[in-house]
């Protein structure tokens, strides 16, 4: 994926990812299911850098299945999730790829924490991790 905009639900808050996207990934944990209401959060990680947001997103800090600090940033308008800053991963933004207005290109290169992924969801022949790769 490389190059691409998104926002929120309400148009608040936008983003523009100005380079290639370092990894895309479906994350399986518990946090991201309660997080995004659903059985797993579809996730680009960009470097911090490469991504320019307008608006001020809201934060909650979270403690990922982990034990490390995720940062989850959010619309404080309507509460649609946009991006998480993980622990593990300094300097690195992970965003959602349900925002971007044009999520087509998205094709997730490894399924991670699936020790906690619903047993309905099929990874089919993409990499799946238990917990963290690596």
């Amino acid at each position: 994926m490389t190059k691409g905009e998104g926002g929120c639900l309400c148009g608040a808050i936008r983003y523009r990812i100005e380079g290639e996207a370092a990894a895309a990934m479906v994350c399986h944990c518990t946090h991201c299911q309660k997080q995004s209401g659903s059985a797993f959060s579809t996730i680009l990680g960009v470097p911090e850098g490469q991504v320019a947001i307008t608006g001020e997103p809201a934060t909650y800090r979270d403690s990922g299945e982990s034990g490390k600090s995720v940062d989850r940033l959010f619309c404080g308008t309507c509460g649609s999730p946009l991006f998480s800053k993980v622990e593990v991963a300094p300097g690195m933004l992970w965003v959602k790829a349900g925002t971007l207005d044009d999520a087509s290109s998205f094709t997730p290169a490894a399924h991670i924490w699936t020790r906690s992924k619903q047993c309905w969801v099929d990874t089919g022949a993409v990499p799946a991790f238990e917990t963290n790769p690596g």
